[in-house]
């Protein structure tokens, strides 16, 4: 829940190339400036990995790098401008801002996430990236005075893009901050797993979408309509890691914009209702919690019953007693003991006030060996 509006969150997830864009972000004008075609690039750079023990994110990260030398500038401005000539899939551009808009119709608060093992400045230099609460991607260090890129600064691989799920889940967005691994309860998660939407296209975003379908959230499939391409969310629909596929076609009255509309309404019903448990959940824990603090109390005046050392005691112990409404029978048996056996209580059993605590509390609902006798000494 939103701490503002006091809205329930939606978070949509998206994986970048080939989830919104059509194409890898480096074969979009980069890898051409450099004088390879796309597949030696890539061979090249996995090579790099296989032969080295080498993260395949930290290849092509190097390799982008040692290619660029003497061809092309490689500054995070330069980057940024290669982004902008990304081409995006049908209705992107106009995509977050209708679905931020459905959401606040719905009363839910709809949030756009990357998650993409993509380079972060390519991103920023696209016409959305302005629309994303949160980019996490792989990135560079740059040199401030040069803007050249020097080293890797962040990596985000297909295994540890999961972390982010969780830093949504928790409102715990810095990377550098650890209380993304501190226990929340349940209704203090910003975003629940159950209110995340995943979308992704291939095996790289399997990790994602499992946990994000095993939590109750919902991962989408998505394929490329031009080449109408299904292998791959098969392949995923049939590991049941996603639960719907459709085409990358994020123009409004398309199958996605449709699917995700039902989410948010269904998300917005169903946080009516989760509300409403842990209201329920709440008011029985602080209940369970008073009993826990009266039972505590009875034992003390038990104990402090079968102490006492003066008639004065044991009218002030009664008094505390007659407050409470509920005796076991086992406690009940024990303040008879304690009314026979305690020469400071027996001899006051009659006086008016324990007279009336023990016939209305005590004596009237159990029948122990200890309860009945002293129904015959107070009878005497």
């Amino acid at each position: 829940m939103d701490m503002e509006t006091k809205q329930p969150v939606v978070a949509i997830c998206y994986d970048f190339d080939k989830t919104l864009s059509p194409n890898d972000m480096q074969a979009q004008g980069f890898i051409q400036s450099v004088g390879y075609d796309i597949p030696e690039f890539w061979d090249e750079s996995n090579s790099l990995a296989k032969e080295n023990n080498m993260d395949q994110n930290l290849a092509w990260m190097y390799e982008m790098k040692k290619r660029s030398e003497g061809k092309t500038l490689f500054t995070r401005t330069a980057l940024k401008d290669y982004g902008s000539k990304v081409k995006l899939f049908p209705g992107v551009e106009d995509w977050f801002k209708r679905i931020k808009k459905y959401g606040v119709d719905e009363g839910v608060k709809v949030e756009h996430y990357i998650i993409s093992s993509g380079l972060r400045e390519m991103i920023e230099g696209t016409a959305i990236a302005n629309e994303f609460e949160g980019i996490f991607a792989s990135s560079f260090l740059f040199d401030k005075e040069t803007d050249v890129a020097i080293w890797p600064a962040l990596v985000v691989n297909y295994t540890n893009k999961t972390q982010f799920l969780f830093r949504i889940e928790k409102g715990i967005l810095d990377v550098n901050n650890q209380e993304v691994n501190d226990h929340f309860a349940p209704d203090q998660l910003r975003v629940p797993f159950r209110n995340m939407i995943y979308i992704g296209d291939s095996d790289t975003d399997i990790p994602c979408m499992k946990l994000v379908n095993s939590y109750g959230g919902y991962s989408i499939g998505v394929y490329n309509l031009e080449t109408s391409d299904k292998s791959k969310v098969y392949k995923m629909m049939r590991d049941e890691r996603i639960k719907y596929f459709v085409p990358a076609d994020y123009s409004v009255g398309k199958e996605l914009d449709r699917l995700v509309k039902d989410i948010i309404t269904r998300t917005a019903i169903n946080e009516k209702l989760e509300r409403k448990y842990y209201s329920c959940q709440n008011e029985l824990i602080q209940h369970d919690s008073g009993r826990k603090l009266e039972d505590k109390k009875k034992t003390d005046l038990i104990l402090a019953l079968e102490a006492s050392r003066s008639f004065e005691q044991t009218h002030k112990i009664i008094a505390e007693m007659k407050e409470i409404n509920r005796w076991t029978e086992e406690e009940a048996d024990s303040i008879a003991q304690n009314a026979l056996f305690n020469s400071q209580v027996r001899y006051v059993i009659n006086d008016n006030d324990i007279k009336v605590f023990l016939l209305r509390k005590i004596l009237h609902k159990y029948t122990s060996k200890y309860i009945e006798e002293l129904k015959s000494v107070m009878k005497e």
